[in-house]
């Protein structure tokens, strides 16, 4: 008997849904593998359905999102989330920061209709996370190799380079050095082939925060390149906004700008 896989959606994009779908031959190889059995976006739903692997794109923004991971998880032997949504809030957490009911009441003319949380969290916060697959979106030959592995009873390697790592390696010539931009590439997860700095702009981390990523000596580096303090706290608090240590770095020259 194959093993039962489902792909869940929360509050994202759907980015992370189609890069699944994207990834053509390598999703039809998959396929006969395992059973897919509840994937909307691909046409196979069963919400409910209990699976050896279950992968969670997107933040908890809402109550029903809350119920309805807690029922996922227990529901899926392995649970694994995609994305900077789902493994750290992703641009939806970025409200965290502010009176949530505030700009609702700014926005909607019948505010007492949406149903928020007062917080949008990355999964991990509210149920327990197996493993956790960084970008936006995510990068899917490292998912499809993180499945060959719990296939095989292996457990999953995850990515321990930074994005400079993956510079050095492409021979890309390194924007903060020669132009003077201030690249989040120093302390962020490999994984996207450093596309950005490949196209000459700087990285903005939407792979997450590197391993024993040094923050506070990027920081400095930023503000001796002339960056105020605020713009300092915007390169942290962005598409990782809820994950260490970019949440607590951001925060902090948030306060030196004020």
């Amino acid at each position: 008997m194959k093993p039962r896989v489902a792909v869940h959606k929360f509050s994202s994009c759907d980015g992370c849904q189609l890069a699944f779908i994207n990834a053509g031959e390598a999703l039809l190889q998959l396929a006969t593998l395992v059973d897919i059995v509840h994937f909307a976006e691909a046409g196979y739903a069963d919400e409910e359905a209990v699976v050896d692997i279950a992968f969670v794109e997107g933040s908890i923004s809402t109550p029903q999102e809350l119920e309805r991971i807690r029922t996922i998880r227990a529901n899926s032997k392995t649970l694994i989330t995609i994305g900077a949504c789902a493994t750290s809030g992703g641009i939806q957490a970025l409200r965290n920061m502010h009176d949530t009911q505030q700009w609702v009441e700014g926005v909607y003319a019948q505010p007492e209709v949406i149903a928020l949380l007062a917080d949008s969290t990355p999964i991990s916060e509210r149920v327990k996370v197996d493993f956790e697959l960084w970008g936006c979106p995510v990068n899917a030959t490292q998912l499809f190799a993180v499945v060959r592995s719990l296939l095989s009873g292996v457990t999953p390697l995850l990515e321990q380079e930074t994005v400079c790592q993956e510079c050095k390696r492409a021979q890309t010539v390194c924007v903060m050095v020669s132009r003077g931009e201030p690249c989040l590439g120093p302390v962020t997860r490999g994984g996207c082939g450093a596309l950005c700095p490949a196209v000459g702009r700087d990285c903005y981390a939407c792979f997450g925060a590197a391993p024993q990523a040094n923050t506070a000596a990027l920081a400095e580096q930023f503000a001796a390149q002339g960056l105020a303090p605020e713009a300092i706290a915007r390169r942290f608090l962005f598409i990782n906004s809820h994950s260490e240590p970019f949440h607590s770095e951001g925060k902090k020259w948030q306060g030196e700008g004020k």
